[in-house]
């Protein structure tokens, strides 16, 4: 895509099925819910888990949702979905009937993690723990969002990690811990296989989940003005994602 802030809607959903089984990736944060100063605050409208399972049902079980939460921490806030998803930006993985799909990523050792969050108490930083990573958000102090995306690429290099950067945060993860990891792991088992993916997100992680969607012939939808080369479609708010979901 050429990165333009604008981008057309997408067609109707019923237009999309119409034309053959479609599968939806969902990211969860600035896509499902309203992004929050703090992860923990955010607002889950009420009735969000049943129009998910019920979007599921349309969808034949086609239906993954993509967060960079960990599952739990996406569990506390939404309620126990029985619906095929990924946690920590597609590195854990489970079926809608609560199996596994592919191995249980490592967490971050003990000393990773203390340094961790002695660097964001030194910064005044906030450092969340992730099951299988960890987290330093700078949303409160976007000033020092290059010193910690310094120190978090020096970080990683030394511990064979990954850095996933997005709106306010820095994240260390495994390597292979992408979203379009994740859409490639759900496309290669039932019910997604054969389908068209769509991908939805609002954040620069989605970029990989577009780019995955891409990969098995389908696309993207970016979330909200900001650029992005690997959508297809744009819709402007979370408002809009529930609208053009039908739920």
């Amino acid at each position: 895509m050429d990165g333009s802030t604008t981008l057309p809607p997408p067609p109707p959903l019923a237009q999309l099925l119409d034309r053959g089984p479609a599968a939806l990736f969902l990211d969860f944060d600035g896509t499902l819910v309203e992004i929050a100063p703090r992860p923990g605050d955010i607002h889950v409208p009420e009735g969000l888990l049943d129009r998910l399972h019920a979007l599921r049902d349309r969808l034949e079980g086609r239906l993954a949702l993509v967060s960079g939460r960990a599952l739990d921490d996406l569990t506390g806030h939404l309620g126990e979905p029985a619906i095929c998803r990924a946690g920590s930006h597609g590195a854990s993985r489970f079926l809608a009937d609560g199996t596994r799909l592919g191995d249980e990523p490592r967490g971050l050792s003990e000393a990773s993690v203390d340094e961790l969050r002695a660097f964001a108490e030194a910064h005044g930083l906030f450092y969340e723990t992730k099951t299988h990573g960890g987290a330093l958000h700078f949303r409160g102090a976007p000033e020092k969002r290059e010193a910690t995306l310094a120190f978090a690429e020096e970080f990683a290099a030394s511990r064979e990690l990954c850095v996933t950067s997005g709106k306010g945060v820095a994240e260390l993860v495994r390597p292979g811990a992408t979203k379009a990891a994740a859409v490639s792991a759900f496309m290669e088992v039932a019910p997604f296989a054969g389908a068209v993916p769509v991908f939805i997100g609002d954040d620069v992680t989605d970029e990989d989940g577009f780019a995955g969607a891409g990969e098995h012939g389908g696309f993207g939808i970016a979330v909200g003005e900001r650029p992005s080369r690997q959508a297809r479609y744009g819709l402007d708010s979370v408002a809009a994602v529930h609208h053009w979901l039908e739920i």
